[in-house]
C-alpha cells in the first residue's frame, strides 16, 4: 500500500489528511501525520482565547477525532531524508527511529522568530500555540489579583504593564483584545484605576499591520491610543533582562506580561534537515502544482505547502510573488493538496494553485474590528461581527463550530470569565505544600 507521510499536522497538514480520506479509496493508501500535537490549532482564534472570549480547547481541534482514517504520530520530525524517502521520528518517549515513505507532504508550518535579545527568552512568551495564548490570559488575571493587594508603587505599575512585541497581524490582534479584557477587568477591581493600567505595543517598522493599507493601520494606531495604549513604531527592543523594557529610543519600560510576535521562522526540519530544495529564507520551493520542485524540474513525490512552502502566487499581479503565510492560503492550499494527491495517484492531472485575497479582517476587541478588500475600508462593529462570522465558518467541523458559538453566546449574556487558572502549571504545588503534615518538625 502506497504511504503518504504528513509532516505537520496544522491546517495545510489537517486539510490534507482529511481530504485524503475523502478522495482516496479504503486501502488505496495509508495516510500518516506526523505532529508534536495532537491536534490542530486554529490560530485565528488566539488572541480571543488569551483575552478569555474563547475557550482554549475550542480553539484546538483533535486529530484523532476527525483523522479516523489516517494514522497519528505523536512526535516530532527531525530529519527528511528525500534520496532514501524516509524522515527520522523523534517521539518524547522512546527512542528516534526511521519511517518510510512513498509520498511526502511538508506542512511543517513556521515557528516563532526570535533574535538575540538579553533576557528575551527567560520573561517573554510567544504566541503560536493554545497553551502560550491560555498562559498570557492567566498572567494578566493573576497580575490584576496581585496588584489589587499592593499599594501604589513600581511592583504594582509592573504588574498592570503589558507589552507585545510586533505590529503584524498576530500582535496587533492580541494587543486589542487583551485591551479590551483589561477594560472589562476594571469594572470588577475597584482598587485599580484606568489610568494605572499601561499597555506598549512595539514595532521595528514605522507602521503597522503592513497587510492593509497605510491608511487603515495609521487608523489602527490612532484607535488604540484613544484607547490609551502607546504604540512605538520605528522602535526595536534592546533588552529585556528581569521584564525591564529597553527600546532603541532610550525609553524604558517595566512589563509584567511580555509577548513576543515579531515574525516567522522556517522550522529546524525544513531550514537545516531536509535534502529537499529550499530559498534563501529557508522555505521550501515549489511549483504552482504544490509539488516540490521548480517550473522545470519537479522532485518526485513531494509535495509543501502553507507556511513552510515558497508557493507561487498567481493571483498577483507581481512577477515572481509568493502567497503570503495566513489561514486564507493554508485551507486552501491544503484542500488541493488532497486534490493533487489523489489525482496523481489516479493518474490524473494535476491543479495549479490559484487563490485571490477575500480581504483582510481583524479583530480590535469585543465589538471593535478591521477588514479590507481592495478599496473597501470597514471599521467598528460590522467589521468585528465579520469576523467572527468568517472565522466560525473556516474553522473545521461543526463540532468545534457549535463550541465555538456558544462560548460567545454565554459571553455575550454574562461577560468574560474571569478565573486564572495559572497554577495548573504546577498542579502539585497544594498537594505537596498543603497536603503533607511536618516530620520530625521540619517540612518535607
Amino acid at each position: 500500500m502506497t504511504r503518504i507521510v504528513i509532516v505537520g499536522g496544522g491546517y495545510t497538514g489537517f486539510y490534507t489528511a482529511w481530504g485524503l480520506e475523502k478522495k482516496l479509496r479504503p486501502g488505496q493508501a495509508e495516510v500518516v501525520v506526523i505532529d508534536p500535537r495532537p491536534y490542530m490549532t486554529y490560530q485565528p482564534f488566539l488572541p480571543e482565547v488569551a483575552a478569555g472570549s474563547i475557550e482554549a480547547r475550542h480553539a484546538a481541534v483533535s486529530q484523532r477525532r476527525h483523522l479516523t482514517r489516517t494514522r497519528i504520530v505523536t512526535a516530532s520530525v527531525t530529519r527528511i531524508d528525500h534520496a532514501s524517502k524516509a524522515v527520522t521520528v523523534a517521539p518524547r518517549d522512546g527512542q528516534p527511529y526511521e519511517l518510510g515513505y512513498d509520498q511526502i507532504v511538508v506542512t511543517a508550518g513556521a515557528v516563532t522568530r526570535t533574535f538575540p535579545i538579553p533576557g528575551l527568552e527567560q520573561v517573554a512568551i510567544g504566541l503560536k500555540h493554545v497553551e502560550e495564548a491560555a498562559a498570557i490570559r492567566d498572567k494578566i488575571l493573576t497580575a490584576f489579583d496581585r496588584a489589587a493587594t499592593l499599594a501604589p508603587g513600581p511592583e504594582r505599575a509592573k504588574l498592570l504593564t503589558v507589552a507585545v512585541i510586533g505590529g503584524g497581524f498576530s500582535g496587533v490582534e492580541l494587543f486589542g483584545e487583551l485591551l479590551s479584557l483589561a477594560r472589562a477587568l476594571l469594572k470588577r477591581y475597584p482598587e485599580i484605576s484606568a489610568s494605572e493600567v499601561s499597555f506598549h505595543l512595539v514595532d521595528a517598522m514605522d507602521r503597522i499591520l503592513p497587510e492593509v493599507s497605510r491608511a487603515s493601520g495609521e487608523w489602527v494606531v490612532r484607535h488604540l491610543e484613544k484607547r490609551g495604549a502607546r504604540v512605538h513604531l520605528s522602535t526595536q527592543l534592546v533588552s529585556a533582562e528581569g521584564g525591564h523594557l529597553v527600546l532603541s529610543t532610550g525609553e524604558a519600560i517595566d512589563a509584567h506580561t511580555i509577548v513576543w510576535t515579531a515574525g516567522n521562522g522556517a522550522t529546524r526540519v525544513v531550514a537545516k534537515n531536509t535534502d529537499l530544495p529550499t530559498n534563501a529564507r529557508g522555505s521550501i520551493v515549489v511549483r504552482a502544482d504544490l509539488r516540490v520542485g521548480t517550473r522545470d524540474q519537479v522532485v518526485e513525490d513531494a509535495w509543501a505547502a502553507g507556511d513552510d512552502a515558497a508557493v507561487p502566487d498567481l493571483a498577483s499581479p507581481v512577477p515572481g510573488a509568493l502567497t503570503v503565510p495566513n489561514a486564507q492560503h493554508a485551507v486552501r492550499q491544503g484542500r488541493l493538496l488532497a486534490r493533487n494527491i489523489a489525482a496523481a495517484l489516479n493518474g490524473r492531472p494535476v491543479k495549479e494553485y490559484r487563490h485571490a485575497s477575500l480581504g483582510v479582517v481583524a479583530t480590535l476587541g469585543i465589538g471593535l474590528g478591521l477588514f479590507e478588500y481592495k478599496k473597501l475600508v470597514i471599521t467598528g462593529v460590522l467589521s468585528w461581527i465579520m469576523h467572527r462570522g468568517y472565522h466560525v465558518l473556516v474553522v473545521p467541523s461543526w463540532e468545534r463550530k457549535v463550541r465555538v458559538l456558544a462560548v460567545w453566546i454565554t459571553a455575550f449574556l454574562f461577560g468574560r470569565d474571569i478565573v486564572s487558572l495559572e497554577d495548573v502549571a504546577h498542579p502539585r504545588r497544594a498537594f505537596v505544600e498543603d497536603g503533607f503534615e511536618p516530620v520530625g518538625g521540619a517540612r518535607r
